[in-house]
């Protein structure tokens, strides 16, 4: 687990800690330092600790005149014991609401749980983002944790899009590959 970083090619486009409406702003970073772990396993230092004791994430990029985030996450995603939706939600999503995000792409190829609660937090998120024509989408998510999700109908807020190369795109690339995903969705 500690070689997997957060994905670090847009760095020269946004950095989380130097942007003065992310919930980072200001924080410094250890190259060697480990200290945060998953179950006993500890994580690269860059994935930043939100609250939550078993998931990490890290603020890939934030574009405000478009209003989107992209946040890519490790971990495992418990709302059962942790609450880790309402957690990410009052510590991160928000932040970036109030700063002007009312689309949010979450990078979850490395979720590899999850373990449901009620849907309550679901549902206002997408309320929110929803009545500012937003929206929130899950890139990536491996099948076992898809399988939850769906069981436990979050996919009636959360849209779930595989999206493979996402690496070798930009953020406004993968943006509008999901905008107009969207668009016609609703159509």
């Amino acid at each position: 687990m500690q070689n997997i970083e957060p994905y670090y090619n847009w760095r020269h486009l946004y950095v989380a800690e130097e942007d003065k409406y992310s919930p980072f702003f200001g924080k410094k970073y250890s190259e060697f330092e480990y200290s945060d772990t998953l179950y006993n396993y500890y994580i690269h230092p860059q994935w930043d600790n939100y609250g939550s004791k078993t998931m990490y994430l890290k603020i890939l990029f934030t574009d405000y005149e478009q209003g989107f985030s992209i946040i890519e996450f490790i971990g495992e995603w418990n709302d059962a014991i942790e609450n880790d939706i309402m957690t990410l939600r009052r510590n991160i999503t928000d932040n970036l609401f109030d700063a002007g995000i009312k689309k949010f792409i979450l990078i979850v190829e490395n979720v590899l749980n999850f373990h449901s609660s009620d849907d309550s937090y679901y549902e206002d998120w997408f309320e929110q983002v929803n009545d500012e024509n937003g929206w929130i989408v899950c890139l990536n998510m491996p099948e076992q944790t898809q399988y939850e999700f769906k069981k436990a109908r979050i996919t009636n807020y959360v849209e779930l899009i595989s999206l493979t190369q996402w690496r070798t795109l930009l953020p406004d690339i993968i943006f509008n590959a999901i905008e107009s995903f969207d668009n016609r969705r609703l159509q």
